[in-house]
């Protein structure tokens, strides 16, 4: 029992520090490989998240100020999917932070909660990529770390579809998106996939990254795995945060 609980507290813990990198990775990418000011005066990503990041670096004021927000807007409109999908990373970011002071009940009907949150905006918008892809990426970071491996499949499976979803919804724009937004989304995929044990789709998938991101950092993470069948150490948002 407190071999489980303490992989537990720990796999909360990565949670809510990987949630949001996760997220900004491959957030919404736009319909061209720039974003005008009306576009994205319309993007409730861009009115939350300096201030969720802000707040994962220890500024708890700025991240009780997007959630404020998120809650204000959900208050206005319960259904507004891309609110809820935010609120819930945050609900999951505050289940961390109450893990790590010991507080198991709390952080336990956090993660829930968080969890529920997420999974209601997508069922509300499931064909809306600004809702997918957070969902999507705090279920892949999940996986990784969950210590019950059926739950961990499940988060996993649930993932990949997601963003297998998010690539047929970019179909007809997706040579038009940054070497960026489309590396992310193609490794996410490969790498789901060959943690599923499809050895031929995740082939697949690295085989059109090497080919996509030619002479970047995506072409040598493919191209290793190409070569070991293993995933790269190094699978990180490359350069997410760069200005």
């Amino acid at each position: 029992m407190d071999n489980n609980l303490s992989s537990i507290r720990k796999f909360i813990k990565l949670i809510s520090l990987l949630f949001f990198a996760g997220v900004i990775a491959i957030w919404r990418p736009a319909f061209s490989t720039t974003t005008s000011a009306q576009d994205s005066s319309k993007r409730f990503d861009f009115l939350v998240r300096e201030d969720i990041f802000a707040g994962l670096a220890g500024d708890r004021a700025r991240f009780d100020k997007a959630m404020k927000l998120c809650e204000e807007t959900l208050a206005k409109n319960p259904k507004h999917a891309e609110a809820m999908v935010w609120h819930g990373g945050g609900v999951f970011t505050r289940a961390g932070w109450a893990f790590q002071a010991g507080d198991m009940r709390k952080g336990g009907e956090l993660w829930r909660k968080g969890l529920d949150e997420m999974n209601a905006a997508v069922a509300l918008e499931p064909d809306n990529i600004g809702v997918l892809i957070p969902r999507a990426a705090v279920l892949l970071e999940a996986s990784k770390h969950m210590p019950l491996p059926a739950a961990a499949r499940e988060l996993l499976e649930t993932a990949v579809n997601d963003y297998e979803k998010v690539l047929r919804l970019q179909q007809s724009y997706f040579d038009k998106l940054s070497t960026h937004a489309r590396g992310e989304l193609l490794s996410a995929l490969g790498s789901g996939w060959y943690r599923l044990g499809d050895m031929n789709k995740a082939e697949l998938y690295f085989k059109r990254l090497a080919k996509e991101g030619a002479g970047t950092p995506y072409a040598e993470k493919a191209q290793y795995w190409l070569d070991k069948k293993t995933l790269s150490q190094n699978q990180s948002c490359s350069g997410c945060h760069a200005r």
